[in-house]
């Protein structure tokens, strides 16, 4: 496939695409607790809107949480819901034994069974939790979700931002190893993006979530189980048991601790949220009007 300038641009610099789909496509049957930790933040700020979604899309449930998607049921108990993800037919079996058992079936039949989402399937609120900074193309992932979401809908996403772990990046820099993480974006540059790909009112917020550990092991297993370090320029082959114990040592040594000698690793977490607007009324030739854009300009002044 040839890519051309423009698409090139839009590729965010030193994510691995490769190593992030591999990743993506190993099986799991449970989302990372952080994600879920974050999506409980992130459904405290369904109160701010004023209009429920009669209709919402989750974004890689599995990614985004299973217990967040079942609460999302509860909330949105009406609406109907839609599934989007790489690994539908898991997803879906996930979906369905994450589902508590005194749940009525007919209800899960009815309104709150996940339908995988088709091309031009419209939503009012497309849910995506913990996904924007593990997307190597962002722009051309906002431009799909933008389609994907009906006029006066909205989108609520969250993601990482970049001082994320930046106890652990100034370790390696400090011993001279290859970064530990891939790059993330700033909240700033998300809600330029969201612009130029057609949301309007974007509204973006951060806050830091402080991580301690009470030893070297349990934090290294803790962060194998949230993500990778999709970096292009980490190590490229595998570490031997030697290096593992010179890492643990510098972990125990060199990490900030809590007043009660818990090791430290700080996360950033951005939110955001913007909606679609309506089309405005053509200039150029305001006596041809298609009848789908009408009835877009009626919905949208009956709102």
């Amino acid at each position: 496939m040839v890519t051309t300038t423009a698409q090139a641009t839009e590729f965010v610099p030193g994510l691995d695409a490769r190593a992030l789909l591999r990743w993506q496509r190993l099986p799991r049957a449970q989302s990372p607790w952080l994600h879920e930790e974050v999506a409980t933040r992130m459904l405290e700020r369904l109160q701010w809107f004023r209009v429920q979604p009669d209709s919402w899309l989750h974004w890689e449930p599995l990614l985004g949480g299973l217990q967040a998607h079942q609460a999302l049921c509860a909330r949105l108990h009406a609406a109907r819901c839609h599934v989007a993800a790489q690994q539908m037919a898991s997803t879906l079996v996930a979906l369905r034994a994450a589902t508590p058992r005194w749940t009525n079936s007919l209800q899960w039949l009815r309104g709150r069974r996940p339908v995988p989402v088709a091309a031009d399937t419209g939503v009012d609120m497309l849910w995506a939790n913990m996904a924007l900074h593990l997307e190597p193309a962002p722009q051309a992932l906002l431009r799909r979700w933008h389609g994907q979401i009906e006029n006066q809908g909205f989108l609520l996403f969250s993601c990482l931002g970049p001082d994320t772990l930046r106890e652990l990046r100034d370790l390696y820099q400090a011993l001279g190893w290859p970064a530990p993480t891939q790059p993330f974006t700033d909240m700033h540059d998300w809600g330029d993006m969201l612009v130029h790909t057609g949301f309007a009112q974007p509204v973006m917020d951060m806050e830091r979530i402080s991580l301690s550990y009470s030893a070297a092991a349990p934090l290294l297993a803790d962060l194998r189980l949230l993500g990778r370090n999709f970096h292009p320029d980490r190590f490229p082959a595998l570490r031997a048991r030697g290096w593992h114990a010179r890492l643990a040592q510098a972990l125990e040594s060199e990490l900030p601790r809590t007043a009660d000698g818990r090791l430290l690793l700080s996360v950033e977490v951005i939110y955001g949220h913007a909606f679609k607007p309506a089309p405005s009324m053509p200039l150029a030739d305001p006596a041809r009007i298609s009848v789908a854009h009408m009835r877009a300009m009626l919905r949208a002044g009956r709102g």
